[in-house]
């Protein structure tokens, strides 16, 4: 090869010529048709994920592992029946994760199965733990903002105010 073959060519192809693309090129901007839900994308998302399914087959994979995980845990459990077919629906997913060799899924379903028992309790009564965190939140900030407090009273008083439904009337300025 001489100098000038081994130069990158630059600007549009010539006529006639194919402009060489990347597999990160050709997944460019699929973050959002990958991210949504299937009944939520435009056709242009459609189109992108269509093409994702030919040229990046362990991406698709990926794709629709997530999304089968997605519709099991918006499964209702309302009955026994329900509730094994929830199993059922788990349990083939965790085969499916388990073979996809995608590393995240595999750890990823080594998680579920561990609190395979707490998942399936949770889809059953509907339960989540988002308020015990919310509280924890609170107390954490209110920790921080008394850090220049010298008594530790006063931060539990804190505390207690900020995560109880107690209103304080606080006294009121009037203009004179």
């Amino acid at each position: 090869m001489t100098v000038a073959e081994k130069k990158r060519s630059r600007g549009r192809p010539k006529k006639g010529e194919e402009k060489k693309t990347s597999a990160a090129q050709q997944i460019k901007g699929a973050k959002y048709s990958l991210g949504k839900v299937p009944e939520n994308l435009t056709e242009n998302q459609k189109v992108k994920l269509e093409m994702i399914s030919k040229s990046q087959p362990e991406l698709y994979r990926a794709y629709m592992l997530k999304e089968k995980l997605r519709l099991i845990f918006h499964m209702k459990a309302e009955n026994k029946e329900q509730l094994e077919e929830i199993k059922t629906e788990l349990d083939s997913w965790h085969g499916w994760a388990w073979r996809s060799r995608i590393k995240p899924f595999v750890e990823l379903q080594k998680k579920i199965r561990r609190h395979y028992d707490a998942i399936l309790a949770t889809m059953k009564y509907r339960l989540s733990n988002a308020r015990i965190e919310a509280t924890n939140n609170k107390i954490k900030l209110s920790i921080r903002m008394a850090y220049s407090f010298r008594n530790m009273d006063n931060m539990l008083a804190m505390i207690m105010l900020r995560c109880s439904n107690i209103e304080v009337a606080l006294p009121r300025l009037y203009a004179a």
